[in-house]
C-alpha cells in the first residue's frame, strides 16, 4: 500500500528525482526587488521595503500595526516582552509544536505550561484549556494565578499548526474571561483565515514565520501583528535597539533588541507576498489531489481544514494507524526519494521543559505517533 503511495506522489510531481517536503516557489519579482536592494545599497534595516512589505502585511491581514523582524522566534519573544510577561510568570501553550515557541517563552525567564491539542485542528483544545482554567486556577485581584505553583499565568499561546487553524475564537474569550493575553502562533498559516478572519489577528498579537519552508519566504524573517498600535509602534522602537530618534546621536534609554527584518530580507518577502493568492491556489489544488486519494485508502486518513476555516495548507498532513505503521510509511517513503516526516519531538519530553506543568496531553501523545508529514511544495 505504501509503495502505491509513493508512486502516486511521484505522478502528482511529475519527477523520478528526489521530492522535498516544502520548496520555496519563485516565479514572481524576487530577483527584481533583490537586486533593487543591492543596487541601492539599503540591504540592512532601513528600506524602503521593509515598510512596504509592514503595510502590505497590515492590509492583507487587516492587523492594527505589523512590525517585520529577523525570524518568527525573535517575533515571539518581542510580542511576549511587550506584552508584560516576565520572569516567573507561566505561559500555557501546546506541546505539540515547534521548539521556538517554548524557546521564546524561556528568553523571558517565564514558564510553558502546556495544554492538550484538538485531534480535528492540531492546535490547542478550547475545551481541555477551558478544563484548566476552571479547576487548575483562581482569579486574584485580577490577576490569573495557577493553584498548583502560586505563579501568574500572563499569556497564552497557542499555534495554528501545519496551517490549520485551531478554535481561536473560543480560545480568545476564555483567555479574555481570565485576563490571560493571547499570542497566536501564526508561524505557519499565513494565508489561513477561520471564520473569515485572518490566523494572527484575534489575539492581543499574532506572528508569523517567512523562513525558507513556509508558505512564502524571505529567506529568514518574521512578523508580528497587533491589534493595538500603540503597542505595535512600541515593538518597533524595541526592535531597533530601542534607539531614541536622532539624526546622529546614539541614545539609548532602555534595553532593546537588534530584531528589525534587514531591507533585503523585505525585499524577497514583498515578492512572495504578492504572488501569495496564486501560490494558495496551487496548494489547494494540491491538497484536493491528496484528498481524493486517500479517500480510497482505508489505513490513511488525510487531515483536511477544520470546519469554518480556510487553511493555506502549508503542510499536508496524514495520520496512520500507529506508530508501527507510521515507521514503515515514513521508511518506504524516505527510502525511495520523497521526503516525508513525523511531527516534532513533544515539546514537554525536551530537556528544558521537563519539569513544566501539563495536562494529560492524551490527542498529542497519540499524533506523535501516528501524524506524517508529506510532500507539499506549490507546483
Amino acid at each position: 500500500m505504501f509503495k502505491q503511495v509513493c508512486e502516486y506522489i511521484r505522478s502528482v510531481f511529475q519527477t523520478e528525482e528526489f521530492i522535498p517536503l516544502h520548496e520555496p516557489n519563485f516565479k514572481g519579482n524576487e530577483e527584481k526587488y533583490v537586486l533593487e536592494t543591492i543596487r541601492s545599497t539599503f540591504v540592512s534595516s532601513v528600506g524602503k521595503f521593509v515598510d512596504d512589505f509592514e503595510l502590505k502585511m497590515q492590509e492583507y491581514t487587516g492587523a492594527g500595526k505589523a512590525v517585520a523582524v529577523v525570524n518568527g522566534t525573535s517575533g515571539l519573544h518581542l510580542a511576549l516582552c511587550v506584552l508584560g510577561v516576565e520572569k516567573d510568570h507561566e505561559v500555557l501553550t501546546q506541546s505539540l509544536s515547534f521548539v521556538a515557541t517554548t524557546n521564546a517563552i524561556h528568553y523571558t525567564g517565564a514558564k510553558p505550561v502546556f495544554i492538550d491539542v484538538e485531534r480535528s485542528t492540531l492546535g490547542m483544545s478550547a475545551e481541555k484549556l477551558a478544563i484548566f482554567f476552571k479547576e487548575k486556577t483562581i482569579q486574584q485581584n485580577g490577576v490569573c494565578i495557577n493553584k498548583n505553583s502560586g505563579r501568574i499565568i500572563k499569556a497564552c499561546v497557542p499555534m495554528h499548526t501545519f496551517g490549520f487553524p485551531c478554535e481561536i475564537d473560543k480560545i480568545y474569550e476564555l483567555c479574555k474571561s481570565n485576563n490571560v493575553v493571547l499570542i497566536e502562533d501564526s508561524a505557519e498559516s499565513i494565508g489561513s483565515f477561520y471564520k473569515g478572519k485572518h490566523t494572527g489577528t484575534f489575539g492581543d498579537a499574532g506572528v508569523f514565520s517567512f523562513n525558507g519552508n513556509k508558505t512564502i519566504t524571505s529567506g529568514g524573517g518574521g512578523l508580528i501583528v497587533f491589534k493595538d498600535e500603540i503597542l505595535g509602534e512600541r515593538a518597533k522602537f524595541l526592535s531597533t535597539t530601542a534607539k531614541e530618534p536622532h539624526k546622529w546621536e546614539f541614545q539609548h534609554n532602555e534595553l532593546g533588541f537588534n530584531y528589525r527584518m534587514p531591507n533585503i530580507n523585505a525585499a524577497l518577502a514583498l515578492a512572495q507576498l504578492e504572488r501569495l493568492p496564486e501560490i494558495l491556489k496551487l496548494k489547494r489544488e494540491l491538497s484536493q489531489k491528496y484528498i481524493s486519494f486517500f479517500k480510497n485508502i482505508d489505513s490513511v486518513d488525510f487531515v483536511q481544514e477544520p470546519l469554518g476555516s480556510e487553511s493555506n495548507y502549508w503542510l499536508n498532513v496524514v495520520v496512520l494507524q500507529n506508530r508501527k505503521e507510521q515507521e514503515a510509511f515514513l521508511k518506504e517513503t524516505n527510502e525511495n526519494g520523497i521526503m516525508t516526516r513525523p511531527v516534532w519531538n513533544l515539546l514537554h519530553s525536551l530537556p528544558m521543559n521537563k519539569d513544566c506543568e501539563s495536562d494529560d496531553l492524551s490527542n498529542s501523545i497519540e499524533l506523535r505517533d501516528r501524524l506524517v508529514n508529506i510532500p507539499s511544495s506549490a507546483i
